[in-house]
């Protein structure tokens, strides 16, 4: 449950006025709103802090790259540069984000591009001679964009901050009301534990008041097999708890909860040690992760994100034992209720029904 600061409320009355003036100018056409000839999926979100973006762009990755020329536009948050950059699988983080480098890294055959202008992105990736076959762009986090308006909008929601239980920044965690929620053509509730029963998840139907053009889905973190981030190692889940093994869960996610929650299934003592989402770890949380991993006993093991690794790697001063015993848990999500089907169905008639020209095919290679 979001805590709410009750005492903001009127800063937080002012902002929706703000807001509201701002959504109202789009409506009206006042601000423009483009559209592209080109399937271009949306993924965001309405609240502050993660919802599980970059696993549910990964999962549009799989599904879409094997027929399809793929870009990700992201505006590439806390980088140090700016403007258009189309990245290469020898950019630095520091160059795009720590995001856009995991999906880099991850997938190097798709486009990934930064810049926090979307409509001169799209632009470019739909001109540069480099990226011109695009046949599909998904943006990340764009939910507020409004320049762009996305053929399909994916609005997530976390499971743990349903958003009608929140109220708008600075008294709670919104951007913008729950009820733009409504602009949405797919609503997912991310991060659920998977033992919801028939009433949890009709409690959330009800809670969301989804309109009869919207499909609504639920989705789950699945994880894999560990691997060490400074090694080749790996580690499977179920041997944690045979060998008693004490971890530190270090994050720096928007909101680790539920893989915390997760994490426990398997694993007896869990100590959490979070950092702030995008946190660029320096040598003195490199102290605090020492002193934090030196204080359980043994057996002892750091478990970390993969978003929080693109982020450890470079960082200085810690200690070999550290090094030898930090672990990377891959996170994925899977749809839920058996409908994974339903909602690839729903995706891939999506692009199929918008490709460029209305005649463009598959990439030959798919």
């Amino acid at each position: 449950m979001t805590q709410i600061r009750r005492w903001l409320m009127p800063l937080a009355w002012l902002y929706g006025i703000a807001v509201d003036v701002r959504n109202a100018l789009f409506d009206m056409g006042v601000l423009p709103s483009v559209s592209y000839n080109i399937p271009i999926i949306n993924v965001g979100n309405i609240t502050v802090g993660g919802t599980g973006k970059t696993p549910h762009v990964e999962y549009l990755i799989r599904l879409l790259s094997e027929r399809y020329r793929v870009a990700v536009l992201s505006r590439g948050y806390k980088r140090k540069t700016s403007g258009y950059l189309l990245s290469s699988v020898s950019s630095r983080m520091e160059e795009i984000g720590d995001e856009p480098w995991q999906i880099k890294q991850k997938f190097p055959e798709v486009y990934v591009a930064v810049d926090a202008n979307r409509r001169r992105g799209i632009e470019r990736l739909l001109t540069d001679k480099e990226t011109k076959d695009v046949e599909v762009i998904l943006l990340d986090d764009a939910y507020q964009h409004r320049y762009v308006k996305p053929g399909h909008n994916i609005l997530l929601v976390d499971y743990h901050r349903i958003i009608s239980d929140d109220k708008l920044l600075p008294a709670g965690c919104l951007r913008e009301h729950a009820s733009s929620s409504s602009r949405a053509t797919t609503i997912i509730v991310t991060k659920c534990p998977g033992h919801i029963t028939a009433m949890g998840f009709r409690v959330i139907l009800s809670a969301l008041h989804i309109k009869p053009y919207q499909q609504l889905f639920y989705s789950t973190f699945s994880y894999g097999t560990m691997r060490q981030l400074w090694g080749d190692g790996t580690l499977e889940p179920d041997m944690l708890r045979k060998n008693n093994t004490h971890v530190l869960l270090l994050t720096g996610i928007g909101n680790p909860r539920q893989m915390e929650l997760d994490v426990r299934r398997f694993v007896q003592y869990v100590t959490l040690l979070a950092f702030p989402d995008h946190h660029y770890y320096s040598r003195g949380d490199a102290n605090t992760i020492h002193r934090s991993l030196f204080a359980l006993p043994q057996p002892r093991i750091i478990i970390t994100t993969e978003k929080d690794a693109a982020r450890l790697q470079h960082l200085q001063g810690l200690d070999e034992e550290v090094k030898q015993n930090t672990y990377v848990l891959p996170i994925e999500i899977s749809i839920m209720r058996d409908e994974k089907n339903k909602f690839d169905k729903t995706i891939t008639d999506y692009v199929r029904e918008n490709k460029r020209n209305s005649s463009l095919a598959p990439r030959k290679d798919a």
